[in-house]
């Protein structure tokens, strides 16, 4: 059974579906509603292939421990009802660890698709999923090196990790000829260059000061080229109220699906934004990346990728660089992270298919 509930959690769900179906494995998804509105839930499933799902328990947003509470409530009965052989987790949002807390507690197996991350800010409710996640997991899926890592030093048993890369970029590798950055530009009257932006972390949107500063920060991009930016539900009134529309070079839009977003991203000059999956996905697409945080849970998208960390007040000049054409990151174009070759899906199929056969790969066992 596959739990998801956040778009980012559909984009790596839909090559490990896809997989086990070609398996023949049985299997449901669960959509927690967690997100959900058409914009950033259904057009995902449309667009993705993914099977409509089994459930759609219609949680809907609220406080971390209201839509926590809801979503264990929700899925417990529906681990009763269906006694799944193994649940499936993806990423790091509240349906993740909700998913996890409640399975382990009536004794089924979970599997963690993109463990082992580690931003190492206790601030983030994101690192709490995660870190809590891997330890209630029977299986942990790595997407590069450095989270194997993280896990040994956690003490998570070597039989439970594997390093199967990145199932989001299977997405994005098998959707290629998909992007028409042309047809894009023309049906949403794109300037032929921009920066695309993307926020909607607490850290970015919540305070009202910082908000005001990142607004200006974006102003003074704006000031040397247009800046696309599709407006996150979270933290649409913030950046509203402090003026984020009142430039000319300023153009905001509703959320995109999956395929009008990357090919937005693919069609940048640079992307500004705090998401993790679109550092990764810049990494693969080479378009330069300057991410709004102190930290980063994906550190192999600096070193193989061409993504920065930044500050806001370095952000105008940074663009500055980039349009004018000085080198950014430190990556070849050659330099890929390893796995990343849109094969993940199948990889995490195959141990999964494995271990529900009673014969884990690797060595692992599954555990009572």
């Amino acid at each position: 059974m596959h739990i998801v509930g956040a778009r980012p959690n559909f984009v790596k769900a839909a090559p490990v579906v896809a997989a086990l179906e070609a398996r023949g494995v049985r299997q449901s998804v669960v959509h927690t509603g967690q997100h959900y509105d058409d914009r950033m839930s259904a057009v995902f499933f449309r667009e993705l292939g993914l099977p409509r799902p089994d459930v759609d328990l219609g949680v809907g947003s609220g406080s971390h421990a209201v839509q926590t509470a809801a979503l264990m409530t929700g899925l417990e009965q529906e681990f009763i009802s269906r006694s799944p052989g193994l649940v499936v987790v993806y990423g790091d949002v509240n349906s993740t660890l909700a998913a996890g807390v409640v399975a382990a507690k009536l004794h089924i197996p979970v599997a963690h698709v993109e463990a082992g991350l580690r931003s190492f800010d206790w601030s983030m409710p994101e690192e709490v999923n995660r870190r809590l996640t891997d330890q209630l997991s029977d299986l942990c899926f790595a997407t590069s090196p450095e989270a194997v890592g993280h896990l040994a030093a956690e003490g998570v048993g070597v039989h439970r990790v594997h390093l199967v890369g990145n199932p989001m970029i299977d997405t994005l590798l098998g959707s290629l000829d998909r992007f028409d950055t042309a047809a894009l530009r023309e049906r949403l009257k794109l300037p032929e260059s921009y920066v695309a932006a993307t926020l909607h972390r607490p850290a970015n949107v919540d305070d009202p000061e910082v908000v005001a500063r990142l607004v200006a920060r974006l102003h003074e991009v704006a000031d040397q080229i247009d800046v696309v930016m599709p407006v996150h539900p979270r933290g649409r009134a913030a950046l509203t109220e402090a003026g984020l529309a009142d430039h000319p070079r300023m153009h905001l839009l509703e959320p995109l699906g999956y395929i009008d977003f990357v090919t937005l991203v693919r069609a940048s000059t640079a992307v500004v934004t705090d998401s993790g999956g679109v550092q990764e996905e810049t990494t693969i697409l080479r378009v330069p990346c300057l991410t709004l945080r102190p930290n980063t849970e994906r550190p192999i998208t600096i070193t193989h990728g061409s993504n920065r960390l930044v500050t806001d007040s370095e952000l105008p000049g940074l663009v500055s660089k980039i349009l004018a054409g000085e080198s950014f990151g430190a990556a070849t174009v050659a330099d890929v992270p390893p796995l990343w070759d849109g094969h993940a899906g199948e990889r995490i199929a195959a141990i999964l298919a494995d271990w529900m056969a009673g014969a884990p790969a690797a060595g692992a066992e599954p555990r009572a």
